[in-house]
């Protein structure tokens, strides 16, 4: 079932203190402006358990000066809504400040349609769900960014990089249209970018090991390849300026990919 807009809104702002009418001009003066990263498994950071898999909000910091400094929230297999019921919103809105940044990138999860616990319908409650980081996020004086979901490495028998995710993009280009949020399209971009590459060559962008074949997740090339797609985009949709950004035409060492030790948390 659908949530209602009020229902949606009022969950937002019942997460957070009262909301700061002006965005982006109460920001603390001098205090560097962050960009939040909530998202799923393709943007996460890894830990060494898990190398060499590599989050593209790993490699998103290379292309960003030190005063935009990234905090990544993501985390592996969440949708838009098992985020929110996690209390992970909660969590981004009780840190973010006025002048901050909040981009937000889900569908991979959204479209597992077996588990309740995370799945959304793309023109539903997949909309509804990406409204509370929109509303929860303006409420707070902070500009949110909407990313459709990164493509999965997919190929026709005759070399054509095949879309995956649906209505999913579609339903968030839609939504970013109609509540005038900045977007940057991961889908369309990634997708044009594994064509380019082709078949066998974008297996070295995907976490293809001796033992595994896995065609959604990335390592350093293809999380730097991505991150690079959405620091352009950044610039080019001016939610960032030229002074925000750099690298973005230069090589980035593989070796500057780290995986911090696994935690038990």
């Amino acid at each position: 079932m659908s949530l209602t807009r009020r229902q949606v809104t009022s969950a937002a702002l019942a997460a957070v203190p009262l909301a700061v009418a002006a965005t982006g001009t109460a920001r603390a003066a001098g205090r560097p402006r962050t960009l939040y990263i909530a998202g799923d498994s393709t943007a996460a950071q890894k830990f060494a358990d898990a190398a060499p898999e590599t989050g593209w909000g790993t490699a998103l910091p290379f292309f960003l000066h030190k005063d935009r400094p990234v905090a990544n929230h993501a985390v592996n297999g969440r949708s838009s809504k098992s985020f929110v019921d996690e209390g992970r919103l909660d969590a981004i809105l009780a840190s973010i400040r006025p002048g901050d940044f909040l981009l937000v990138q889900f569908a991979h999860n959204d479209e597992k349609t077996a588990d309740p616990a995370r799945y959304t319908e793309p023109w539903t409650t997949y909309q509804d769900y990406l409204r509370l980081y929109v509303d929860g996020a303006r409420s707070r004086g902070a500009r949110p960014v909407l990313a459709t979901a990164v493509e999965r490495r997919r190929f026709d028998a005759d070399g054509n990089a095949l879309p995956t995710h649906g209505d999913y993009p579609a339903a968030m280009r839609a939504l970013a249209a109609e509540e005038d949020v900045a977007l940057l399209d991961l889908q369309a971009l990634s997708l044009a970018l594994w064509q380019k590459l082709g078949a066998e060559e974008t297996k070295r962008y995907f976490n293809w090991t001796g033992t595994e074949q896995d065609n959604t997740h990335f390592n350093p090339p293809g999380a730097i390849a991505v991150a690079r797609l959405a620091a352009a985009e950044l610039l080019r949709r001016r939610v960032l300026t030229a002074r925000d950004v750099r690298r973005l035409d230069a090589e980035i060492p593989e070796s500057w990919i780290t995986w911090p030790p696994a935690t038990t948390a």
